[in-house]
């Protein structure tokens, strides 16, 4: 009969360190996809874009109103056209950035959130080995 080993208490602790650390590793991809949805590296190219677009915008619109007021073409466009369309750009831009914002905090909500989940379960847990390791004293 062969003898099969009993897996010693380092082999028993290396596989549950690797379970732990294969399960660590799955987290953290959840969370980088999750970053990810709400703004995190793939919205940053998008971000780039459109702050260019919008300062390149704004200084389409200065060139309009200097070509207007020192030229005198485009004289059928109102005199606080392109201050109206800057406010309303920039007006705009805040209404992003606050958008953007509360994205943030959400997610940082819910990071806390999740720890706090985490933080109570791992109380309990410690709290009954506590209690386990007193039963196994009285005995």
């Amino acid at each position: 009969m062969p003898n099969k080993k009993k897996p010693s208490l380092a082999q028993a602790e290396i596989e549950s360190l690797e379970k732990e650390l294969n399960a660590f590793r799955e987290e953290k991809e959840k969370i980088r996809n999750i970053i990810g949805q709400i703004g995190g590296t793939e919205s940053r190219r998008t971000d780039q874009i459109l702050n260019i677009v919008f300062i390149l915008f704004l200084i389409a619109l200065i060139g309009v109103d200097i070509v207007r007021h020192f030229v005198g073409a485009l004289s059928w466009v109102p005199q606080l056209f392109s201050l109206e369309i800057g406010v309303m750009l920039v007006s705009l831009k805040i209404i992003w950035m606050i958008h953007k914002q509360a994205k943030v905090e959400h997610f940082q909500f819910w990071i806390l959130n999740s720890i706090e989940f985490r933080l109570n379960e791992i109380s309990k847990h410690v709290n009954d080995i506590m209690k386990d390791r007193e039963e196994d004293r009285e005995r």
